[in-house]
C-alpha cells in the first residue's frame, strides 16, 4: 500500500475543493450547536447521558446487544482483534484492508497476531478464496480465529460487498469455529446505495463498527457493536489503550446529529461521484473505475499526464486530492457540491489540454 501525500507549500492556492477524503468534512453549524448543548458526564463510569444514548442508538441500528463509543475506527479494529484473538492467532483479511495496510502494524505489535492476506478483485475476496485459505487445525500452523471484511472496500474503489457473499463468509467461518469482524467505516454508504438495512448488512457478524468522521461528517468518534460480553471485553481494552474519556458527550452529540441528519444525504455524495467519474471517462486516455459509492479512482497516465503531476496541478488550482497505489482517489462528501464537481472536471480538462 502506497500513499502519496499532497504538497504542503504555504504558497499554494488555498484549498477550495477538498476531494482528499470524506474525513475532511467539517461539522456544520447545526451540528456544532447540538454539540455545545449536549448534556455530559463521566464517560468512564457510564455517567454521560449523551454517550449512553449514542451507544444504545448504534446497538439498535446494527442489530446488536450493546455498543461502545471509541475515539477512532483504528481503535475499534485494534480492540476487536485483541478481544477475538490470542497471541499467535491468524486473522484473514483482504491485502488492502485497513487491518493490514493502514494501521501501522498495530495488530502484530499489540496482539502478536499473524494477519494473512486473502486476495481478490476490487478490495474483496470471494467466499471460495476464503475457504481455500483455511487449513486444518493442528499444532504446526497458527489457529485461524478471525475473518475480517471492510464495508465498503476503500482501496478497492469504495466497492460494496454483496450481501450474499457476506452471508457465505459468515457460514464458512461458523463451520470452522472462527469469529467474524466487519470494519464498517463506510457501512452506511453501502446501506444507502443498496437499500439493505444496517442490521441486515451486519447480520451474523460478531463485531461491527461505524465511523462518524467520514461521510457522516462528525469531527470525532466511532462506535462498535456486538454482544454484551464482547463489548465488556472491548471496554477493558479501551481502558488499556487510553480510549476511555470523560465528558465525551460533546463529541457523541455530533455523532447523534449525523445519524439524524447525514445518512440519507449520502446518496448525494454517490451522485456526485458518478458525475465526476462520468466526466472523467469522457476524457480520452483517462482510465476510470466506475464508483459504487463515494470514491472515484482514476489514472490519467493515458492522457500524457502522470497521476502525481495531475495531483500537483490541481493543488495549484485549489483542488486537493492524492494518489493511492498508483491511482488518484477523489472522495465526495457533504462539503463537496455538484458545482465543485463540475469545476473540478473543467480544471482536469484544462490540465490535459495543456499537456
Amino acid at each position: 500500500m502506497t500513499y502519496t501525500p499532497v504538497p504542503t507549500d504555504p504558497a499554494l492556492a488555498p484549498v477550495r475543493i477538498n476531494l482528499l477524503s470524506d474525513t475532511q468534512t467539517r461539522p456544520t453549524p447545526a451540528m456544532r450547536a447540538a454539540m455545545a448543548d449536549a448534556p455530559v458526564g463521566d464517560e468512564q463510569i457510564g455517567d454521560d447521558p449523551t454517550v449512553n444514548a449514542l451507544c444504545a442508538r448504534v446497538a439498535g441500528l446494527l442489530g446488536k446487544e450493546a455498543a461502545v463509543f471509541m475515539p477512532s475506527g483504528t481503535m475499534c479494529n485494534v480492540a476487536a482483534t485483541l478481544v477475538h484473538c490470542r497471541p499467535g492467532d491468524e486473522i484473514l483479511a483482504h491485502p488492502t484492508a485497513h487491518l493490514i495496510s493502514r494501521e501501522g502494524g498495530a495488530h502484530a505489535a499489540l496482539g502478536g497476531f499473524q494477519v494473512t492476506a486473502v486476495p481478490g478483485a476490487d478490495g474483496q475476496f470471494t467466499p471460495a478464496a476464503f475457504k481455500a485459505a483455511l487449513h486444518p487445525r493442528n499444532r504446526y500452523e497458527p489457529p485461524q480465529t478471525l475473518v475480517s471484511v471492510e464495508q465498503t472496500a476503500n482501496i478497492g474503489g469504495g466497492t460494496i460487498w454483496p450481501k450474499t457473499a457476506l452471508d457465505e463468509i459468515v457460514a464458512i467461518a461458523r463451520d470452522h469455529r472462527m469469529a467474524t469482524h466487519m470494519d464498517g467505516a463506510r457501512l452506511l454508504n453501502a446501506c444507502v446505495a443498496t437499500g439493505i438495512s444496517a442490521p441486515e448488512m451486519s447480520e451474523g457478524w460478531d463485531s461491527v463498527w461505524l465511523d462518524f468522521t467520514k461521510g457522516l461528517g462528525a469531527p470525532l468518534g466511532a462506535a462498535m457493536a456486538g454482544s454484551r460480553d464482547f463489548i465488556d471485553e472491548v471496554w477493558r481494552w479501551k481502558q488499556r489503550l487510553g480510549g476511555s474519556m470523560r465528558q465525551a458527550g460533546t463529541s457523541a452529540a455530533g455523532c447523534l446529529y449525523s445519524l439524524d441528519h447525514h445518512v440519507e444525504r449520502l446518496k448525494d455524495d454517490h451522485t456526485n461521484a458518478r458525475v465526476l467519474a462520468g466526466g472523467l471517462a469522457q476524457i480520452e486516455g483517462m482510465v476510470v473505475q466506475q464508483p459504487q459509492t463515494n470514491l472515484v479512482f482514476f489514472d490519467p497516465a493515458g492522457t500524457g499526464v502522470t497521476g502525481a503531476a495531475m495531483v500537483a496541478a490541481l493543488r495549484q488550482r485549489g483542488v486537493l486530492l492524492a494518489t493511492m497505489d498508483g491511482r488518484i482517489r477523489a472522495c465526495t462528501h457533504l462539503d463537496v457540491s455538484a458545482a465543485m464537481i463540475e469545476e473540478t472536471l473543467g480544471l482536469v480538462r484544462d490540465i490535459v489540454r495543456a499537456a
